[in-house]
């Protein structure tokens, strides 16, 4: 991986749905808490980017450069503040995986599919009213989110779950396997140079598939919140650590 700063261009897919708010709890290491306002909403997003640092070269050669990823969010507390937080996510590159491990995202590989929208011709929908779009994710032979999208009228937002600060963990184990940690980090971090594209909201649908090593179906949705698709463009170089376990604590 090249250092940051790294940029990112792509397009998203935000369903917001509430679940169960203890299942949220759940899932939340100690020291995070539930937001004290709408526990239980989750984001479930795909995005398909295409990413470079500066020197661009990525571009040139884009099995370096291009990526798709899908991600579950949710809002939490830490030390009386709000965050988004990110519980579940899988990315379909090496590369976005490792990245994502410095940043403190729980990166797994998967399979993801998410429907292009076209200006041209016949093979897909077009970015208006009507337009319909499908998502998917599979991991481990497994298909585990199926999800539908049709779009009614232009946006001006797309949803308030993944519209905070990130709280993210970084944890290592020590290599002694003693149950201590040689890492362990309560890190956030953001964007900035945001550029915002064409926003739209719209109806959707969302089914979880039955997995015997992931616990999607925990989190399943009670109650559709609202459904985006959002052109986007971010860069992103570090973040702020919040606390820190050291190793004298360790010791």
């Amino acid at each position: 991986m090249p250092p940051p700063p790294w940029h990112y261009s792509g397009e998203l897919l935000i369903l917001e749905y509430r679940t169960d708010p203890a299942a949220v709890a759940e899932l939340l290491p100690d020291g995070i808490e539930l937001a004290d306002e709408d526990p239980g909403a989750v984001a479930a997003i795909w995005a398909d980017w295409q990413s470079c640092a500066d020197t661009r070269a990525e571009l040139l050669d884009p099995v370096r450069s291009q990526y798709k990823e899908m991600f579950f969010v949710v809002r939490c507390q830490y030390r009386d503040q709000l965050y988004s937080r990110c519980i579940y996510i899988w990315v379909d590159k090496d590369f976005a995986l490792v990245r994502g491990y410095h940043q403190g995202y729980p990166k797994k590989l998967g399979s993801i599919h998410l429907t292009r929208p076209v200006t041209v011709g016949k093979a897909g929908p077009r970015l208006e009213p009507g337009g319909r779009f499908g998502a998917t994710l599979a991991a481990g032979d497994r298909r585990l989110v199926d999800a539908e999208f049709e779009i009614t009228r232009p946006s001006d937002h797309a949803g308030f779950v993944n519209a905070l600060p990130m709280v993210h963990n970084r944890w290592v184990p020590r290599i002694e396997s003693d149950g201590a940690d040689a890492l362990a980090e309560v890190v956030t971090m953001s964007g900035y140079d945001a550029d915002i594209g064409r926003t739209f909201t719209g109806t959707f649908s969302l089914d979880f598939g039955a997995s015997p090593v992931e616990e999607l179906e925990s989190i399943a949705p009670r109650e559709y919140i609202g459904g985006y698709w959002r052109e986007v463009g971010v860069s992103w170089n570090g973040g702020e650590t919040l606390s820190r376990q050291s190793m004298e604590d360790i010791e």
